[in-house]
């Protein structure tokens, strides 16, 4: 019978072949949620879905997109929000 922190799905379960040969459940935890657009709310492309001592170890190119407001906006938004401020609307 599992413990109890084990029985909720806040743990995802992964079967692993240990080094005897045996097929053994591990519980691990969740990835956190997809980055989203701050305008929009869309899924950003370029930006990994890590957990943060795993994002740590990634260099600074790997982590977002590598424009301006990358990781921030996707490039729909970024792209119209350049357009207004080259024109002087905001």
């Amino acid at each position: 019978m599992p413990r109890g922190r084990y029985k909720s799905r806040t743990l995802r379960r992964v079967f692993v072949k240990v080094p005897g040969g045996a097929v053994k459940l591990q519980y691990r935890k969740r990835k956190p949620a997809k980055a989203k657009c701050a305008v929009c709310a869309k899924q950003l492309a370029g930006v990994p879905r890590e957990r943060p001592h795993i994002m740590r170890t990634l260099n600074k190119t790997a982590k977002r997109p590598e424009r301006p407001f990358g990781g921030v906006l996707c490039s729909a938004c970024t792209r119209l929000l350049l357009q207004r401020k080259a024109r002087g609307v905001q």
